[in-house]
């Protein structure tokens, strides 16, 4: 826009300036031929008047054709001539007779020889008397300025080259091309400062719309409850202007959003509803399976078939049991049931977790990382344990025998508790990483183990680390995995 302006104005002034230009020549050009026509006819009414009908003086001699001397007459004397004015009288042969430059305050003044030679061949380009043919005024620098010259033939062969000064014309364009500059300048600004004030004023809803569009964006829309109570004000959202018509369309999409994650929200809360109903409702027949089980393992006496099909009754009821207290715990923390807070010495559970494992895995190798001192948080200690088994389980499922699990308890630079479990089995795929977390991932296809999973234990680790304050991270490559819980100080 500014580029633009700034052409526009420029063309303006070239224009203003060619037509100034033109109209102030045309000007001098009629003063110029007034003056060189005076200075003509004043010549030779002089030669005339002194001599009647005497022979003209021979070309560069200053003499009559009959012998006698005269002084021809000095066209600075004619009458009307402005300050400033060049008048000069030449013989055919180009050489100077008489004439000069009248100065400011009227006196004559002499012209050098640089500035005769130049108009010696201005005057070489003077048409005869009664050729018809109107002279051709030029520009030359002499000595004395900046002159517009122009060359007649009198009818007695001599020429006269007259001049006038082209001072004030350049002295007028100058004044026109600093006005039209500063003219232009102080529009632009004004023009720019007005714009800047219109353009503001109306892209102000913009930035209101651009505003809640950033708002909405750091919402957390993925998951858990969300009130989208955002919109655009309803100065910013009125149809009828393009940034209006885009509010408009921007409050229209947020109520649209809105009601598909309340829709969602309920859905989820149906879902956790039912899991939760379901397990609890499960945990009854269960014990009883488990319970006639142990019944006819006491008071019967089975075939061996029947003695294994009752031992694959008894480990699938154990099975679904620890499935119905995952989704059990991972229902009543979506729920946001109250941690029991208290201290806990994170040293000794991580001593207490490993001992528990090495019993469960002797074929695995259990190492400890301890610090020299305990490192104590404000927890529950029940979850944390949890925490602990789901990890070290993780870690004894997925590996082969003899695969070295090391458990340690550090603090972090920022004094955070860090509980670390780490492996130098496979390794968890690229591919799973980022969804090692979610329900039900699984990754036996990727890691050879000897119990199936749920696929809910870490999810349930994840729940029980965010309900706390912290936050809990995958490393993994080939060779090396860990998990690092963080726990706030």
């Amino acid at each position: 826009m500014t580029l633009l302006l700034v052409a526009i104005c420029s063309i303006v002034g070239s224009v203003l300036y060619a037509s100034m230009d033109h109209f102030l020549t045309q000007q001098l050009d009629t003063q110029l031929f007034q003056a060189s026509r005076r200075a003509s006819l004043f010549g030779g009414t002089n030669s005339q008047s002194s001599q009647g009908s005497a022979p003209a003086p021979s070309p560069g001699t200053g003499q009559t054709g009959n012998g006698s001397t005269q002084n021809p007459p000095d066209p600075r004397d004619t009458r009307g001539q402005g300050a400033g004015t060049l008048n000069i009288r030449l013989y055919q042969g180009g050489n100077l007779m008489t004439g000069g430059l009248i100065g400011p305050d009227g006196q004559r003044l002499a012209i050098t020889q640089a500035d005769t030679a130049i108009l010696a061949a201005i005057a070489q380009t003077a048409e005869p008397p009664g050729s018809g043919t109107q002279p051709v005024p030029v520009d030359k620098n002499l000595s004395v300025g900046h002159y517009r010259l122009v060359a007649i033939q009198a009818a007695n062969g001599d020429t006269i080259v007259t001049g006038l000064p082209l001072a004030a014309q350049d002295s007028t364009l100058a004044s026109l091309v600093l006005t039209t500059v500063i003219v232009s300048l102080g529009g632009l600004v004004l023009i720019g400062l007005i714009g800047t004030y219109i353009i503001r004023k109306t892209l102000k809803p913009l930035g209101q719309v651009s505003a809640v569009a950033a708002r909405v964006a750091q919402l957390p829309l993925d998951a858990g409850e969300v009130a989208l109570a955002v919109r655009v004000p309803p100065s910013a959202a009125h149809p009828g202007t393009e940034v209006g018509n885009v509010g408009h369309a921007l409050n229209r999409m947020l109520d649209n959003v809105s009601g598909a994650l309340q829709a969602r929200q309920e859905s989820e809360m149906k879902v956790r509803q039912f899991v939760a109903d379901a397990s609890h409702e499960l945990r009854t027949p269960l014990t009883a399976i488990r319970g006639y089980t142990d019944m006819l393992k006491m008071t019967e006496s089975l075939s061996p078939q029947g003695t294994e099909s009752l031992g694959r009754v008894e480990s699938q009821s154990l099975r679904m049991g620890r499935l119905v207290e995952d989704l059990l715990t991972l229902a009543r923390l979506d729920e946001g049931q109250p941690l029991k807070f208290g201290p806990v010495d994170l040293t000794q559970l991580v001593v207490e977790t490993v001992t528990d494992q090495k019993v469960i895995a002797p074929d695995h190798r259990w190492r400890l990382d301890l610090p020299d001192e305990p490192i104590e948080v404000k927890a529950d200690g029940a979850r944390l344990h949890q925490v602990m088994v789901n990890l070290l389980s993780n870690a004894r499922k997925h590996t082969e025998a003899g695969t070295v699990v090391t458990a340690g308890v550090a603090r972090s630079a920022t004094g955070d508790a860090v509980i670390t479990v780490t492996d130098n089995g496979p390794g968890v795929p690229p591919e799973l990483q980022n969804r090692v977390f979610s329900r039900f991932t699984r990754a036996d296809k990727a890691r050879t183990g000897t119990e199936g999973s749920t696929g809910l234990g870490l999810s349930i680790v994840q729940a029980i680390v965010e309900a706390h304050g912290g936050s809990v991270e995958l490393s993994s490559r080939p060779g090396r995995t860990e998990f690092a819980v963080y726990l706030p100080a």
